[in-house]
């Protein structure tokens, strides 16, 4: 048994003094005592709040962030983003993507990120074809997590279609297509891998990309040997998105997903841009998390989420990075709040009417959201909670003079330089003074990685 003794914590019925967190062996909380005495303790300086779980990540794009950002005389929305993203997954093999994942966790950690779900559809070899070991590359990102002490649930994607109605799938997609039957494979067997910062669930990438059987065929074999397992989905990220469904079927995706498929409160639905107040209501009273990704949202020009309206329906929600133009949880919920700010023209959007913090309404929505699409026990410290959590340096500059929910409101919205300090994830120390251990060669092996697709290796050609 470890136990941790921190001056100020946040603990799910508020701020607490004098805190002992006492650790498993299992890297879960087995104790928490307020007012408690230091001795026998490892005494961590400074504050200590939930870690914050991830709940959309594909990992590989991490090494594309920046590489598109050029302007065109072709429209240079979602869809062509797309396309320059097909074109560069042709240059990644597994060996690629797990340096990608291994640096990517590195930095998410860094800025105090303590679980990722990653949503995982570069199943395929460039051809289309699967890889001798199927699951080749999901065994890589499991690796990439466990190698940098990141807590990982795991999302093989089925991905069967190019658009709505079954179109076959463009050549850029053929990495990510299998059969239900397939993918199914794939989580049985990524799952029994999985160690205790690990859980296996199900993907359905898109409406566009996965048809009304093929989707029926995978949540009830999914749900006949994991009833609790995680199901996350693409939808309403696009205005094209909407209109392309309502030519197909007659009803929104939102709608539609909600009237044909069992969507409860163990699936996360990604983006969920683009809907009216009836489907707004409907995904809150199924209980299921919307899954916002503020910083790619805002980079592809997706559209603003309509988040006061949610909220006032009590829905569920957490963040994710996505593409990864950003890897911190306070540039994501600053960005969340800021564009509520900007589309309402008011101030303190998240706090509601009410006489409560911004940034700790953020945060803990946040953890609790992402906790449920993570299908993980994280996002609170608490027993039976992971021991996932983050300790802030009380005199980085931004948190000087501060105390309680002004810690948390300075963090979020007082700039970018990030005063975590220290994380702990599953009761394991993987940053301590801002540094992970393995940071200078996860580095080197994202350099190689990065300087060749990028096409900037010193022998490369202009």
């Amino acid at each position: 048994m470890t136990h941790l003794f921190f001056e100020s914590a946040l603990l799910p019925g508020g701020w607490a003094r004098d805190v002992r967190l006492s650790i498993g062996p299992d890297g879960s909380i087995a104790r928490g005592v307020e007012g408690a005495r230091a001795r026998s303790s490892e005494r961590t300086e400074g504050i200590a709040l939930p870690g914050v779980p991830n709940l959309h990540s594909h990992a590989f794009q991490r090494a594309m962030a920046g590489l598109t950002e050029r302007g065109s005389a072709a429209p240079g929305g979602f869809w062509s983003w797309r396309e320059r993203m097909y074109a560069f997954l042709q240059a990644l093999s597994p060996g690629d993507v797990e340096a990608i994942a291994a640096q990517l966790y590195v930095e998410m950690l860094r800025h105090g990120f303590t679980a990722v779900t990653e949503f995982h559809y570069l199943r395929n070899d460039p051809r289309g074809r699967p890889y001798d070991d199927p699951v080749e590359t999901g065994k890589r990102l499991l690796a990439a997590a466990e190698a940098v002490g990141m807590g990982i649930t795991l999302l093989p994607a089925l991905y069967r279609a190019g658009g709505f109605g079954g179109e076959p799938a463009a050549d850029g997609q053929r990495r990510f297509t299998a059969s239900p039957e397939e993918i199914l494979g794939d989580v049985a067997v990524l799952g029994a891998l999985a160690g205790p910062s690990a859980r296996v669930g199900l993907a359905l990438h898109s409406l566009r990309a996965v048809g009304p059987a093929d989707l029926a065929v995978a949540v009830e074999a999914l749900r006949s040997f994991d009833p609790e397992a995680p199901i996350h989905i693409h939808v309403a990220e696009q205005e094209r998105e909407v209109e392309e469904c309502l030519a197909w079927s007659g009803a929104r995706p939102v709608a539609w997903l909600l009237d044909h498929a069992p969507v409860d409160e163990r699936w996360c639905l990604v983006h969920t841009t683009h809907v009216v107040a009836e489907e707004l209501r409907g995904v809150a009273d199924s209980g299921a998390v919307v899954g916002l990704c503020p910083t790619t949202e805002a980079n592809l020009g997706d559209g603003v989420f309509p988040f006061a309206e949610y909220a006032e329906a009590e829905g569920r929600w957490g963040v994710g990075t996505d593409s990864h133009v950003s890897v911190s949880p306070a540039a994501e919920l600053r960005l969340l709040e800021y564009g509520q700010r900007l589309t309402r023209r008011a101030r303190n959007v998240a706090a509601g009417p009410h006489e409560r913090s911004t940034g700790r309404t953020l945060l803990e929505e946040a953890c609790r959201g992402g906790a449920a699409a993570c299908g993980r026990p994280v996002g609170a410290l608490a027993r039976g909670f992971r021991a996932d959590l983050v300790v802030l340096n009380p005199d980085h500059a931004a948190l000087v003079g501060r105390s309680g929910d002004e810690v948390i409101d300075s963090w979020l919205f007082s700039g970018e330089d990030t005063p975590v300090r220290d994380v702990m994830v599953g009761g394991r120390w993987v940053v301590r003074d801002g540094r992970h251990p393995a940071e200078e060669e996860t580095l080197a092996a994202y350099r190689t990685v990065a300087e060749r697709v990028a096409g900037r290796r010193p022998d490369a050609r202009p």
